[in-house]
């Protein structure tokens, strides 16, 4: 059950919050600014909707559960350390809308688990949405020296998330496959009184800690280590298999794993066979069977691992996730519902829309042909031989290069100060939630925080300036 927060009350103010304490509140504090323009209470009806019942215990506030989590992530904190850090900090006290300063724990720190199982990917991105229109609607042109100026333009990229998982090798996933279903075998054994099989566990584990600790192992070296893994996993395979045959029941928590490694042992299997190194849905972490290999080609990481995001960003910085999926896609053809999306955001599609090469299909550059939309890159066909139009358009062409960085900034903050750099989740409902809430958090201290500081910055010299006309 939820019982909604009255917002009418105005939180005590910044002399007498810590007051127990003998301390007084920064009124400049990034915190305490950012509290106080936030839409609360847009999102407090949002995020009640997601009790549907009437009867229950009253859930935490809306304010106090997105506010912990927003500064969980933004700070990189874990849930024990922000349980501690909210009860010794008076500014993320006021931040989660405590009415005063209090010296205990507001919540346990095992509740976070339940508020990131509630608080899901489309609850998240639909709070983003309110954020972005509550921004104050102020006609407003970024200085070129700072920011570029990005004035009715859409700019859309892609990029991964990388999850928090050990790099993966055949040898190593075969082998944490092998001692998993050992830890199988032997609670079968106990639990229901079974003779306990001969699965030669300490030849297969001196085999790999020989395999492990050579420096550079060659092709058939690995290929040795593959097969002899390949025979250990399938004969403890065979065994499991008998087992339940036979009518006895694994523990709940074996089961997916189960599944997980017969699936890894057959695309182990083929790819030996058939001497290749690729397959589809290739399972890269038993404990997250949903990661997938996303070849990227850079020279630094040619392959991550982890969700693929397509973003978005519009003229006023605000980013959005137009897609995320733990699988690899191909970003091109989904350029046409981005800007639909804009379209059906603003009224209007964009006067330019900048992207590099992997968008410029002929599907795309015939939409924006047909919309009045001015895509980046060269034109199709034969170049100008006019030298003042080709003058233009180098200089439209460096100047679109330089406005599309803005997005490749976009991505840098996010993964080094807003958590998206490396996603420590288990689960993958989670992990999508941790991704889209890095995307709310980047808009909130970028973007947001820029357009309320300029709306309020002309709107003082507006008021200055019209006392000056009275006086």
């Amino acid at each position: 059950m939820y019982k909604s927060t009255d917002y009418d009350y105005e939180q005590l103010s910044f002399v007498s919050f810590n007051s127990s304490c003998g301390m007084q509140l920064d009124c400049s504090n990034e915190w305490i600014q950012t509290a106080a323009r936030l839409p609360w209470r847009a999102w407090e009806n949002l995020y009640s909707g997601l009790f549907p019942t009437t009867t229950g215990n009253v859930a935490k506030p809306c304010r106090m559960v997105l506010g912990s989590m927003i500064i969980q992530t933004r700070m990189g904190f874990t849930d024990r350390d922000l349980v501690a850090q909210i009860r010794q900090n008076p500014y993320y006290q006021y931040f989660i809308g405590l009415e005063s300063f209090q010296h205990t724990t507001p919540f346990d720190a095992s509740l976070l688990v339940y508020w990131r199982k509630r608080v899901t990917i489309d609850f998240v991105i639909k709070a983003n949405d309110l954020l972005c229109d509550s921004v104050p609607h102020v006609a407003y042109v970024r200085s070129r020296t700072k920011r570029g100026t990005l004035m009715a333009t859409q700019i859309c990229d892609a990029t991964v998330a990388p999850q928090y998982i050990r790099f993966p090798q055949d040898t190593s996933l075969l082998n944490e496959a092998r001692r998993k279903l050992e830890m199988m075998i032997d609670f079968f054994c106990e639990t229901y009184r079974l003779e306990k099989p001969r699965t030669y566990r300490k030849t297969a584990q001196k085999e790999y800690l020989a395999f492990a600790k050579s420096k550079k192992p060659s092709a058939d070296k690995v290929r040795d280590a593959v097969r002899a893994q390949l025979g250990y996993v399938r004969r403890d395979i065979c065994y499991i298999d008998g087992f339940m045959s036979e009518g006895y029941a694994p523990a709940p928590k074996f089961v997916d794993n189960i599944i997980t490694i017969h699936l890894l042992y057959e695309q182990q299997k083929y790819m030996y066979d058939n001497r290749v190194h690729k397959v589809e849905n290739r399972i890269v972490s038993i404990s997250q069977p949903y990661i997938r290999p996303i070849v990227r080609g850079k020279a630094s990481r040619p392959t991550e691992f982890g969700a693929k995001l397509h973003l978005s960003i519009d003229e006023t910085g605000f980013g959005r996730i137009e897609y995320i999926s733990f699988d690899a896609y191909n970003e091109g053809p989904m350029l046409i519902d981005a800007m639909n999306a804009y379209k059906y955001r603003n009224g209007c599609y964009p006067e330019r829309i900048l992207v590099d090469q992997i968008y410029r299909t002929r599907d795309n550059i015939k939409f924006c042909k047909d919309n009045g939309i001015r895509i980046s890159g060269p034109k199709l066909g034969r170049p100008v031989k006019d030298k003042s139009i080709q003058k233009k358009d180098r200089k439209t062409a460096a100047q679109d290069n330089t406005d599309r960085i803005e997005i490749e900034r976009y991505f840098s903050t996010a993964k080094r100060r807003n958590g998206m750099g490396l996603i420590n989740k288990k689960r993958k409902d989670t992990s999508l939630t941790a991704i889209a809430l890095s995307v709310l958090i980047t808009n909130i201290f970028g973007s947001f925080k820029l357009a309320v500081d300029g709306y309020e910055e002309t709107t003082r010299k507006s008021t200055h300036n019209r006392i000056g006309t009275v006086v």
